[in-house]
């Protein structure tokens, strides 16, 4: 009987959800759970599709507080996402001309970050900047406001993505809309020389790109390593080369690639089996077409 009633409800409440419409799950936060139940009974946004041009229009615009690169403080910034323009961009003064930021939708990401910015409805949104990732720290007061850009940003990159591929089954181009990271936390690492002494710092593992901070709210990583495949000949192994020295934490971890080898250690046992178990997660799985342009460029960085 229950089952029979959730159906009914789901057929009812759930009649035209925007295929790019993020679904939330027990794992992600609060705000975007909450906001899944209003907008279904509360607003009823799938049974009324006008309610839903807030993020389906192909443009936004409104004010966002964001975090300030170098002093920390969040101030207020006008922000516009449009299709047309295949960009979300920022303003640093309300009646500026020329953006401070433009972020091209083809290399942007949104994801949730509540914790790590220090607000509930935080979200950290990533693009590529001569091809290196660069940060912004983003919140709005009003929960819907915030959930509203990020389904804009789906909707964006949902749209771009079908004229880039076109023909692409909608259940191929929905997990690229947006991704959560694989793994974060702090590990030490060494020098490409090995000599150099560990130092603790910020890493985020963005699908094979994985990124290292001084700290968490970084705008730009310090550096970034491409995690490729065993077919590549990347490998991840426990432990750390008997020579090494200077470290501090004792759960080592050692990736080798086809240039050098990197250098890791964890605090914890358990940190390192989770981030051996990540590590290994990409190893184990065949490089795509798109991702040895991505090894290439990392290649020839300086």
């Amino acid at each position: 009987m229950a089952s029979n009633g959730n159906d009914a409800a789901k057929a009812k409440y759930e009649q035209k959800v925007p295929v790019f419409y993020y679904r939330p799950t027990h794992r992600d936060c609060q705000l975007l759970r909450e906001q899944w139940i209003r907008a279904r009974y509360e607003r009823k946004e799938f049974v009324c599709v006008e309610r839903q041009e807030p993020y389906s229009a192909g443009y936004r615009e409104g004010f966002l507080w964001k975090r300030g690169r170098d002093n920390g403080q969040f101030l207020s910034r006008k922000c516009i996402l449009s299709e047309r323009d295949g960009a979300l961009k920022y303003f640093n003064k309300h009646d500026a001309r020329e953006p401070k930021a433009l972020m091209k939708i083809h290399t942007l990401n949104a994801s949730f970050q509540p914790g790590k910015i220090g607000q509930p409805h935080g979200l950290q949104v990533t693009y590529l900047k001569d091809n290196s990732t660069r940060n912004i720290f983003v919140y709005h007061k009003d929960g819907k406001e915030m959930v509203d850009w990020f389904n804009a940003i789906r909707a964006a990159r949902f749209h771009y993505l079908q004229v880039a591929f076109p023909g692409a089954h909608h259940a191929d181009l929905v997990p690229k809309l947006t991704r959560n990271y694989i793994k974060e936390g702090y590990m030490e690492k060494t020098g490409p020389k090995h000599t150099e002494g560990f130092k603790k710092r910020w890493f985020t593992m963005d699908d094979r790109r994985l990124m290292y901070f001084k700290d968490p709210l970084d705008a730009y990583a310090r550096g970034e390593v491409f995690i490729g495949s065993k077919e590549n000949s990347y490998t991840v192994l426990p432990g750390l080369p008997p020579s090494t020295q200077g470290y501090h934490w004792q759960f080592g971890i050692t990736i080798v690639t086809p240039d050098r080898k990197f250098l890791f250690t964890c605090e914890t046992e358990e940190e390192q089996q989770d981030w051996m178990a990540a590590f290994q997660g990409l190893v184990n799985r065949p490089m795509m077409p798109q991702e040895y342009a991505v090894e290439a460029h990392f290649k020839h960085k300086p």
